[in-house]
């Protein structure tokens, strides 16, 4: 674990490098206006299904501000979900620029002979890694719904299903670029370009504490927009550090 403590204190400093802080604000730029995209979008659609449920002025007078009210509150929980998805979303698109970043500072040799993925391989490495947070993150809600009454169950179960999800991801963004010299491993799926090596770089613990960092961050305002930039130069440091 010593070399996860030090990948993670070798991407805090460089959140303040040049080149990692201007990915950072376009990041955080991206992921907010998806962010409201996204809440107003949910907000009309809940109102709109409130209605068609009946809950209108014909039923009873100001039916339309409960509606209004209750279309909120729904969105905020959406919302505390969707935050996470989106985040990651954004910054597997940007996941290439990160890594780049800091291979060219620490790990020169690796840089040289990454591969490079093409706008449409970063956003399907994007949508993919969003679909996959979605449903991991749905599957997890009813059971998360059954344990609101304990006030912490809730959270520790999405951080536990988060940890183990984020921590894969996290590797995966950088494992891609160096998996296999087969250039065709570029268009496949993280789990297929694996398959170019007998086995993952980090084991399950260091994957799991990792994600879990990067997960607990997500739910801390503020820090929630340096957690996916923060993760992704740390899983950078760790995955070399480990394959050295």
């Amino acid at each position: 674990m010593g070399s996860l403590v030090t990948s993670l204190g070798l991407g805090l400093r460089q959140m303040f490098d040049g080149a990692v802080l201007r990915i950072l604000l376009k990041s955080i730029a991206v992921t907010l206006a998806v962010f409201v995209a996204v809440a107003v979008a949910g907000w009309f659609a809940l109102d709109w299904l409130l209605a068609r449920g009946g809950l209108d002025d014909a039923l009873f007078s100001g039916a339309g501000a409960m509606r209004g009210a209750l279309s909120f509150i729904m969105a905020l929980v959406a919302l505390w979900l969707v935050w996470r998805i989106v985040a990651m979303a954004v910054i597997q698109f940007y996941a290439e620029d990160v890594v780049l970043a800091v291979e060219a500072r620490y790990y020169p040799h690796a840089a040289k002979t990454a591969r490079n993925l093409s706008f449409a391989q970063q956003m399907r490495a994007a949508l993919a890694s969003a679909g996959r947070a979605l449903l991991a993150n749905l599957i997890a809600l009813p059971f998360a719904l059954v344990l609101l009454f304990t006030g912490v169950g809730t959270f520790a179960l999405f951080l536990l299903v988060n940890a183990v999800l984020l921590g894969r991801e996290l590797q995966d963004m950088v494992w891609l670029r160096h998996s296999t010299a087969d250039s065709s491993l570029a268009d496949s799926s993280p789990v297929q370009a694996q398959a170019g090596k007998s086995s993952a770089p980090l084991g399950r613990g260091e994957r799991f504490v990792l994600g879990g960092v990067v997960a607990a961050m997500l739910a801390i305002p503020f820090a929630n927009f340096l957690a996916p930039v923060l993760g992704a130069a740390s899983a950078t440091h760790l995955v070399h550090r480990k394959s050295r």
